[in-house]
């Protein structure tokens, strides 16, 4: 009797909400087991948290990390709602810390009365890979827009999940505290533009793009 085995490739299913007046975009990473990942939750209102959670009681996820790419307002303001609803712990950069601690001041400007995010249970840098169900992510690290910005990659599904360090024809904004323009631009040309052009960049706002798309006809990098 003769058989094989035969391995399925597991595939990563990337689901994305746009949340908060920032219109920032949460991410969902899910595989065939179920397992998932939150990636920056915008989630501020009672509505956006209860659409977030129907997606993962609706498809039966089982979230298991908390990641932030960086720790700006608008990516953070889901932080305690899920890290208090599924019990999970933060995972982020440590350059970010400052950037977190900030929050709550911020919020105040911008109109916002936000849960205090919880402190980081795990610190994330460059060369660690995030592991859920049968998939994995690798981080680079890419500071510029922010000190400990991150960026998550999916060399098997080719995609990036990266924050607010490349958009559509754009690139993230430096002006806020700890951001500088030649380090980020040394950011994306070392760390993502090195990626094949066929590699699609989640983003932090707007509409995802490609890496190719970007090195061709971003204004700030050609």
């Amino acid at each position: 009797m003769y058989f094989k085995i035969i391995t399925l490739q597991s595939m990563i299913n990337v689901h994305y909400f746009t949340f908060n007046g920032f219109q920032e975009n949460t991410y969902i990473l899910y595989d065939e087991t179920k397992e998932c990942v939150i990636i920056d939750p915008g989630c501020y209102a009672h509505e956006e948290q209860k659409e977030l959670s129907r997606f993962i009681t609706d498809n039966q996820l089982k979230p298991i990390k908390l990641l932030n790419t960086h720790c700006h307002i608008d990516h953070v303001l889901g932080n305690s709602y899920i890290a208090s609803t599924y019990q999970i712990g933060l995972e982020m950069h440590k350059n970010d810390l400052p950037t977190l601690h900030a929050t709550p001041e911020y919020g105040h400007m911008y109109g916002f009365n936000i849960d205090k995010s919880p402190e980081p249970s795990t610190f994330l840098d460059e060369g660690d890979i995030i592991k859920f169900g049968n998939s994995e992510l690798s981080i680079v690290y890419a500071p510029g827009h922010a000190p400990g910005h991150i960026a998550f990659i999916s060399n098997e599904d080719k995609f990036v999940i990266g924050g607010d360090i490349l958009f559509y024809q754009s690139i993230g904004r430096t002006d806020l505290p700890g951001g500088n323009y030649n380090t980020l631009i040394n950011s994306i040309k070392n760390k993502l533009l090195t990626l094949p052009d066929d590699y699609k960049v989640y983003s932090g706002h707007g509409p995802s793009t490609t890496i190719g798309f970007e090195r061709d006809n971003n204004p700030f990098l050609t």
